[in-house]
């Protein structure tokens, strides 16, 4: 069977342990940090976890617009363009809470500056070998 451009991306989504964050600031500039990816369904959902004061939440806030990219030692890539925003649900937070996770966050699963993040995709692009195939997440 024929892997089209979506499959090969979830292949190199479910393998990557880093992903690279890209949000926009207040002067619309584009900001790229690179995360600890912590749990995703498929290619829809994304969870981060991060601090509250940190400036991409800042600027999640004010605009969540954003997207996600991935890739491999061999060149392939995925981008996926959506929407990051944040989520302070206790009981989300206290499933995705780690004791090693005390270094950043000293009051635990609740402390107020652990937030979650959560990247809703929309749409995607798979690269490799000067070949770009676009896709809608939702198909």
């Amino acid at each position: 069977m024929l892997m089209t451009g979506k499959d090969k991306a979830l292949k190199i989504v479910n393998k990557a342990e880093i992903v690279m964050l890209g949000t926009v600031d207040k002067a619309g500039q584009p900001q790229i940090k690179a995360l600890i990816k912590t749990k995703n369904d498929g290619l829809k959902e994304f969870w981060f976890c991060s601090n509250t004061s940190s400036k991409r939440a800042q600027q999640m806030k004010e605009n969540g617009k954003s997207c996600l990219y991935f890739t491999t030692k061999k060149w392939e890539g995925v981008m996926l363009n959506g929407f990051a925003e944040l989520s302070y649900d206790d009981e989300v937070r206290k499933s995705f809470w780690d004791d090693s996770m005390l270094t950043y966050y000293p009051q635990g699963a609740l402390d107020p500056d652990f937030v979650l993040i959560k990247f809703t995709a929309t749409s995607g692009n798979y690269y490799k070998a000067l070949v770009n195939e676009d896709f809608d997440v939702a198909d």
